[in-house]
Order: structure tokens, then C-alpha cells, then sequence
């Protein structure tokens, strides 16, 4: 249980204020902390401890504005799940603790030009059923496609242009992908060997834990005007992909929170948690890591590119008609779990930073440069997932986000831990509640089902209610599930 000071700014809003540590050592903290929260989730904020964690990121070294946490928060490693921080990008830091370990987790919508009420519960079962066949999914699963050394880096280089060459989508598609689907940071030559290992026969899988494929139906429209910037109408059957870079980025953050660990003494930087390793931002140890980092991403890109092409394919096998013809086109692909060299207006100056978003995701507001043409004067799409029997939300990004350096919530955030979770239920117990729910399944192990059970996290509602009440992503429409792989 934290018991540390949390000042009611307003109903969205608290702050852990600086002078929490004291004002004296080299443990104080630089800045406030402020979270994103309703006044009822915050007992449960207090119990997982957590905020002890984002006061923890106001020490770092260079911190710009406050450190933030957004209402999934949850304790993670480092940064807590749900924590941002703008560092300079001269007189900052990189910190892999606030990135994490599953670098450029994310989520993508497609969208389709049929009514969910075409399809019948069988041919929702079929497409389900095939795309678990098309695509890999489940621990340590293996993709269709094994790349050679050569191929990979190439991978990770271009990302999701990789992917399109190849034939795995339509050059439209990149678009609609935040960055385009291809951080040019990425640099193959501070990925290790073991990274490469792991990682050139993972493109195009699901892998496990909380990562989907989704149909879905559009159940309410909450801002039609955004929602028709987006071809997205109510009664519209959709599809969500959420997975990320696999094994490939958990080895990449593991090779260099290695060697962040030794630049913390090599600096002497004073840290309050070891979890926190970093190096100066101009430092060859940062900079390895960040065009490491940038590898996953585009890793990660290419991943969710490679799934598309296969959904459709699934689509297209079940139905008859090609993608084309059902307008399977994606709306947005956005990512958590990066660090990225933005700019931002900070104080009423603009300055060049690095915005660390562990478990968030960027909700850049209209007329703002990195928002696809085609939605610059509406906002950026923001996609926030939830877990199997719950809705997801599609959101938009606002110029209020600025405040938050341009980042809102990722998810629902969970409330048990996966052990805990396989303990209280089991894994075909959740199924038969999610198909009594008119949810089918399909699994790769119970085990999973188990672990993922909506019941361990929190309300999904509740969390995007607080960042739309905060103003830094508004409600363009909810979608709910009605089969699932999960992997």
C-alpha cells in the first residue's frame, strides 16, 4: 500500500508534488508527478504501489515538465505501466525502463466495408478458426515465413515498407501507420546476434499474453464527424491486430539494459531504482540503444503488416471476395512502449525531447505534424484495446494532449497478476463465459484464457473515461468483440 501524498488537482487529475523526497540529496525529486485517474480508482492506484514508481522517474536526469501516469497504471519494470516522461534530448537521458521490454507493442484497426449483421455466427467462427491458422500465435510460435540474416536487417531498416515490398499489403497502407511504420534511427549494427537469432523466425506471429486478433462491431458512435474521417460507421465489422516486436525486442531491451546498467556508475548518476538504467541522450551507450530500440519498432511494424496481409487473406478464404472488395483498409496503427525525438511546446518553448511512453500511446491533436494527411484536421486515430469478453474504444487525439507531451492511455491495465489469474479461473471457464457472451474463442492454450481473463483488469470504460473527461483523447466510437484469437 503507497501512502504517500496524492493532491486532488480535479476529477481526472493528482499530483505527487516535489517536494515528496524532500528538497536536499541526489534522490530528490526534480519535478512533480501527476496522474491521470478518477477519484474512485484511486484505492486501487495506491495498492499495487505504483505511484511510488512514477515519483521514482522525476529523479531522472534532464526530466522535462512533470512525469506522468496514465489511469491503467500499474507496477512495471522501472517505469510503471502507463508512466511518460519528456527528457532533453541534449541534456537528458534514455531510459529502457521507460520503454519496456516488449518495445513497440501496439495496436491496428481495420476496418471493412460490411455490416457485422452479414455474418453469421458460423462464419464468425470460420473466420476466427482461419485466422488462427494463418497466423502463428501462442508462446514461443514460430512464423510462416524464416527470413535470413540479410532479410532481417533489411526488416530492420525499412519496418512496414519491408513487408509492402514483398507483397504482405498495399503501399496505401503505410499511410495510416504512425511513423509510416519505420523509425529512421533503427541501426542494425547495435542489434546482438542473439536479437538476430531470436528474431528472424518471429516476423509476421502473434506470439502470446494479452496479444489478439479481434472481429469486432462498431456498437456506438460517439463523434460522427471524426468517426467519418475514419470510415467508420455504426453496425461495421472491424478487426483489431495488437501484438509486437516478441522475443526479437525483449533481447534488444535485455543486450542494453546491460550496458545502461554500467553507464549509471560510468556517469555517476543517482538513481532511486537500478530498474532506471540510462545514459546521457548524446552518449554512445544512449544512442546504441535508441537505434536498437528503433530496430524493434520497425520489427514490430513489419510484424503487424505481415498479420494484416493474412487477415485479409483469412477474410477472402472464408467469404469469397477479395480485400479490395470488402474495403479492408486499416484506419490507424498506433504503438506503446517507445521512446521517441519529438517536439514539443514546454513552458512556452519548444524544445526537442524524448518522450519515453511505457504503456502509452501518442494522441497528437489536429494540424499537428506527424498526424496522417489524410486526418490532419480532425486528430490522430488513438486505438485503446480491451481484453477479449470487453469493448475497445477509437478515440482521437486532441491539442490538450499537448500537456501530456502528446500521449494518453494504452489499455485497460490490469489488476492481477497472471499467476494470480490462472489460480482463481480456468482457462475453459473463461471461454464458456466468453461464448455465453456471444464471444467466441479460439485459443492457443487455456492456460493463456486463464491468464487473460477480463476479469483481471480493470474497466476499460472507467480508464478511457478519464482521459476523455481530461480532454487528452475524446471518444470517437466503441467496438465489441465477437470472436477472438488469442494467443
Amino acid at each position: 500500500m503507497w501512502k504517500g501524498p496524492l493532491n486532488k488537482i480535479d476529477d481526472y487529475t493528482y499530483e505527487i508534488p516535489d517536494t515528496y523526497r524532500g528538497e536536499k540529496g541526489d534522490l530528490r525529486m526534480r519535478t512533480s508527478a501527476l496522474i491521470y485517474a478518477s477519484p474512485d480508482m484511486i484505492p486501487a492506484i495506491r495498492g499495487d504501489n505504483a505511484p511510488e514508481q512514477i515519483a521514482n522517474v522525476t529523479t531522472l536526469p534532464g526530466i522535462v515538465g512533470r512525469a506522468l501516469a496514465m489511469p491503467e497504471i500499474h507496477w512495471g519494470y522501472g517505469f510503471p505501466i502507463g508512466g511518460v516522461a519528456a527528457t532533453d534530448a541534449e541534456e537528458g537521458v534514455i531510459s529502457p525502463g521507460g520503454v519496456g521490454f516488449d518495445i513497440n507493442c501496439g495496436v491496428r484497426l481495420v476496418r471493412t466495408g460490411l455490416r457485422a449483421d452479414e455474418l453469421s455466427p458460423e462464419q464468425v467462427r470460420q473466420l476466427v478458426d482461419t485466422m488462427f491458422v494463418n497466423v502463428p500465435s501462442g508462446v514461443g510460435s514460430q512464423a510462416k515465413v524464416k527470413l535470413s540474416k540479410q532479410q532481417l536487417e533489411e526488416v530492420l531498416r525499412l519496418g512496414a515498407r519491408w513487408a509492402v515490398e514483398q507483397g504482405y499489403g498495399w503501399d496505401r497502407d503505410l499511410e495510416v501507420i504512425e511513423e509510416n511504420g519505420c523509425m529512421e534511427a533503427a541501426d542494425p549494427a547495435h542489434v546482438s546476434q542473439k536479437a538476430l537469432e531470436r528474431g528472424k523466425s518471429q516476423v509476421g506471429s502473434l506470439g502470446a499474453g494479452n496479444h489478439f486478433l479481434e472481429i469486432q462491431r462498431v456498437a456506438e458512435v460517439y463523434d460522427r464527424e471524426a468517426a467519418r474521417s475514419y470510415g467508420i460507421q455504426e453496425g461495421q465489422l472491424t478487426v483489431m491486430i495488437h501484438t509486437g516486436s516478441r522475443g526479437f525486442g525483449h533481447q534488444v531491451c535485455t543486450d542494453h539494459l546491460r550496458v545502461l546498467e554500467r553507464a549509471v556508475h560510468k556517469y555517476g548518476i543517482s538513481l532511486p531504482d537500478r530498474q532506471l538504467a540510462c545514459a546521457p541522450a548524446t552518449s554512445d551507450e544512449a544512442q546504441s540503444y535508441f537505434g536498437a530500440m528503433a530496430c524493434a519498432a520497425n520489427f514490430a511494424w513489419c510484424n503487424r503488416q505481415m498479420i494484416v496481409h493474412w487477415v485479409r487473406q483469412s477474410f477472402e478464404k472464408v467469404l469469397g471476395r477479395s480485400p479490395e472488395d470488402l474495403d479492408m483498409h486499416i484506419v490507424y496503427d498506433v504503438c506503446h512502449n517507445t521512446a521517441k525525438l519529438e517536439e514539443h511546446q514546454v513552458e512556452g518553448e519548444r524544445r526537442r525531447v524524448y518522450v519515453h511512453r511505457k504503456g502509452a500511446t501518442r494522441a497528437f491533436g489536429p494540424g499537428r505534424e506527424g498526424v496522417p494527411e489524410t486526418y490532419r484536421e480532425v486528430g490522430q486515430p488513438v486505438i485503446i484495446p480491451g481484453d477479449m469478453g470487453t469493448e475497445s474504444y477509437l478515440l482521437k487525439g486532441t491539442a490538450e494532449s499537448e500537456k501530456t507531451f502528446g500521449s494518453t492511455c494504452h489499455g485497460a491495465g490490469r489488476t492481477m497478476s497472471r499467476s494470480a489469474a490462472t489460480r482463481k479461473w480456468r482457462g475453459e471457464a473463461v471461454g464458456e463465459q466468453l461464448r455465453k457472451k456471444g464471444i467466441y474463442a479460439h485459443p492457443a492454450s487455456w492456460k493463456v484464457m486463464a491468464e487473460e481473463s477480463p476479469d483481471a483488469y480493470k474497466d476499460v470504460g472507467q480508464v478511457v473515461n478519464v482521459t476523455h473527461g481530461a480532454g487528452i483523447s475524446l471518444k470517437v466510437a466503441r467496438l465489441v468483440p465477437l470472436g477472438v484469437v488469442k494467443g
